[in-house]
């Protein structure tokens, strides 16, 4: 069967349409800059067939009415007919304490998403208008929305709530919810077929760091603790993102500063992290060659990233009471070895040896790099956040299915 999976921000679509099971992608591809002069849609087929075409795309909707036709086109198309997409997979930022899971979209889905705009005001209202045009578009086709929050919804209490009054929760669900759940989930899960081992049975710390970045801690299998928070702003410091702070200092600023709500959160959401303390870049790529030719404010910005990763690997390590599997994943994680290979040194003491030659050749690629005689495993394992929106729609198709037929 055919699964188009749609990740739709502010102005951009994402998108790819898999073969399933097999898990072949058949072509891929970018809606870019919606709305705005120098529209166009980047598409790459399965046999490297790639075009760009500009044009006049005002909306979600015409954007996928784009994408949906050259699909079908005789020239850069892989399939004859619109009939051929068995379902839709989307990506959808946050759910709230609503789905603890994937879910078949209903209107009372759809609703409960409305619901989580104010949870998410930059990112839900782009992806329920993925939602809405595909409803409009391809009416019959059942369509699933996988939720960057849903993973992390197996926190604990001690782990999800903050020291506020419990009324702030129960009256405005202020609470740790998570993100790049989806990336987790996978990354965890590959990294245990790869080692041959059962997820069920080991403790597992995986780190996305890319421009945004997160950690989780995961036992067993499930999500026990991670470092974003009701929003993506807390945890580790990211490209523009401050990540940890004192809510004393912010308010400290405000006052000082006498600067508005709206101003305040633009400050630690766009100007702070890497391009903040740096003064540089927020690429962690430009920082690092700062660093390299002796700019003092670009090595310290590279230590306080790297030392926030190696706290937060400790911390989930005690939290779980050890750790079998540290996973690096993300353009960052993936790819900076330096970053990588810093943020583990000092790790020895619990089991943790890392093959540094190995580490610093290892780019972009599934790899082990820790040493054979090392007590935890250390892998990259390249993310694949739309291929687990695939599956987990190809699951719960599976499921619409066979409810169909029972």
């Amino acid at each position: 069967m055919k699964i188009i999976v749609l990740n739709c921000g502010s102005s951009s679509i994402k998108y790819q349409l898999f073969e399933m099971p097999a898990k072949a992608v058949l072509a891929k591809g970018i809606v870019d800059k919606i709305g705005l002069k120098g529209a166009a849609i980047k598409h790459k087929r399965s046999d490297g067939t790639e075009v760009k075409l500009e044009g006049e795309i005002l909306d979600h909707q015409s954007g996928i009415e784009f994408l949906l036709g050259i699909l079908i086109s005789e020239k850069y198309g892989s399939i004859k007919s619109l009939d051929e997409i068995d379902a839709v997979g989307h990506r959808v930022v946050h759910a709230g304490e609503k789905f603890s899971g994937s879910v078949y979209v209903t209107e009372e889905v759809i609703a409960a998403l409305e619901d989580c705009v104010d949870l998410a005001p930059l990112h839900n209202p782009p992806n329920l208008k993925g939602i809405y045009a595909m409803k409009d578009l391809l009416p019959e086709v059942p369509q699933v929305g996988v939720f960057d929050t849903a993973f992390h919804q197996t926190m604990p209490p001690k782990a999800y709530l903050y020291g506020l009054p419990y009324s702030l929760y129960e009256k405005y669900k202020i609470r740790r919810y998570g993100f790049h759940g989806t990336s987790h989930k996978y990354v965890s899960k590959r990294a245990c077929e790869a080692l041959g081992l059962d997820i069920n049975t080991q403790k597992i710390i995986t780190c996305h760091l890319g421009n945004g970045a997160s950690m989780a801690a995961i036992d067993g299998g499930k999500s026990i603790d991670t470092t974003m928070g009701m929003t993506p702003l807390e945890g580790l410091i990211m490209g523009t993102r401050c990540g940890d702070l004192d809510v004393g200092a912010l308010l400290y600023i405000a006052d000082k500063e006498e600067t508005s709500i709206p101003y305040t959160s633009t400050l630690v959401n766009k100007f702070s992290g890497m391009l903040g303390i740096s003064g540089i870049s927020s690429d962690m790529r430009d920082i690092e060659i700062a660093a390299e030719n002796g700019n003092e404010r670009a090595k310290i910005a590279m230590e306080m990233y790297q030392y926030r990763v190696r706290k937060y690997i400790g911390a989930y390590a005690a939290a779980m009471g050890g750790v079998d599997i540290i996973i690096f994943t993300g353009g960052i994680g993936e790819n900076d070895t330096v970053t990588r290979t810093k943020s583990l040194e000092g790790l020895e003491f619990f089991g943790v040896k890392i093959d540094v030659e190995k580490s610093l050749k290892s780019r972009g690629k599934e790899e082990v790099i820790s040493t054979p005689d090392s007590k935890v495993k250390v892998i990259v394992v390249p993310t694949d956040e739309e291929l687990m929106i695939a599956s987990d729609t190809y699951e719960i198709y599976e499921q619409i299915a066979q409810g169909i037929n029972n």
